[in-house]
This record gives structure tokens, sequence and C-alpha cells, in this order.
């Protein structure tokens, strides 16, 4: 059940499409329309934003770089608190 609220204002030409593409695709309202874009929309766009897509040579070179590795270093040893620090995954 939702819980939040957000009103907003906008363009009557736009709710006036929105309308129409939600009955378009059957649904029952503008809001479950709207909430169902939002859903999609922010899903896709923290997958963006927490992944990383590297070319399969690239990926081979830093594994390689990763198992050459000596020991880490105090400033590495810094780095990886500070990221668990600011929640960096």
């Amino acid at each position: 059940m939702a819980t939040s609220r957000i009103d907003m204002r906008i363009d009557d030409a736009i709710k006036a499409a929105a309308e129409k593409a939600a009955a378009l695709k059957g649904m029952n309202s503008l809001t479950e329309y709207v909430v169902r874009l939002i859903e999609q929309d922010a899903k896709q766009v923290i997958k963006e934003h927490e992944s990383i897509t590297v070319k399969d040579d690239v990926f081979d070179r830093f594994m390689m770089a990763c198992e050459a590795a000596e020991a880490p270093n105090q400033k590495l040893r810094e780095a990886l608190e500070y990221s668990k620090d600011k929640g960096i995954k």
C-alpha cells in the first residue's frame, strides 16, 4: 500500500498524453501509469550508476594487474576504509 505522496503540476498537453497512454496500456489510472514509469526509470538509472561494463580484454588486463600486485599499501587500505565509511560498494 502506498504511503508517500507526490504533488506536481504539469502542462495540460503532457497530462492528456499521459492519460491516453495509460488508457492504451489498459491501466486503471494516470497514477498507476506514472508510478510504473517512475519505478522502471529509477531502476534503470540506479543500475547504470551502480555498475560498470567493460570489454573482455580490459577486464582481463585488470585481473592480471590485480593478481600481479603486491600486498596493499597504506594508501590503498585508507581508500578502502574511506569507501566503507561513505557506503561506496
